[in-house]
């Protein structure tokens, strides 16, 4: 696997921007390719600083493109199918958060570097029937923010952002997910908050 990760990075280095869209395509729905896509977005920009907005939107676009396949894959595949590739605990921890945040279950996953799991949440939002154009958006959001963060990086410090992420991954996602929490948080409290008003105008 390892050798056919290397040629995969090799041919998109030869592409440019649509390289980047195949790679986070391709991570994003039949293979799992961790880190390729922030390594090769990172230095990518180093080299072409001026270009970071075309591979921001050119990995972003692939992932959306490559988390709608597997979307669909779980949409039309039912929870049987998901059950049959993910622990049922997994699973069943998954489909909680759907029921209780809603797509900012598939949100915060979306933002994170990998190992942190990912593809359950895809598929799991088809199994919810989370609506098709709430979840793209939710995905563009996600994706959008972390690979423009990680190019943005790459401008200011150049590859050594690599070595950073290498050595203090673990601790930036720490941080990530200290700050989405803080903002889903928010999120819920919003949320009832409007339920309520509207509860209250009702009656009135």
């Amino acid at each position: 696997m390892s050798s056919l990760a290397g040629r995969i990075q090799a041919f998109a280095l030869t592409l440019g921007a649509p390289g980047l869209f195949i790679i986070a395509f391709l991570d994003s729905s039949f293979l799992s390719l961790p880190e390729i896509n922030d390594v090769l977005l990172v230095w990518m920009v180093t080299q072409h600083k001026a270009r970071l907005p075309l591979y921001v939107i050119a990995t972003t676009a692939g992932s959306i493109a490559g988390c709608l396949v597997m979307y669909y894959v779980g949409r039309k595949g039912g929870d049987v199918l998901v059950r049959k590739r993910f622990r049922a605990a997994s699973v069943d921890r998954a489909m909680a958060a759907f029921q209780r945040y809603g797509v900012m279950a598939v949100l915060i996953p979306s933002i994170l570097p990998p190992p942190a799991p990912f593809k359950i949440f895809v598929l799991m939002a088809g199994v919810a029937e989370i609506g098709v154009t709430r979840f793209t958006l939710t995905i563009a959001v996600g994706r959008g923010f972390r690979y423009f963060a990680e190019g943005l990086l790459a401008v200011w410090y150049g590859d050594r952002v690599l070595l950073f992420l290498d050595e203090h991954g673990r601790a930036a996602t720490l941080v990530v997910v200290a700050l989405v929490a803080v903002a889903t948080a928010g999120y819920v409290v919003w949320r009832k908050a409007r339920a309520g008003n509207h509860r209250l105008d009702g009656v009135s």
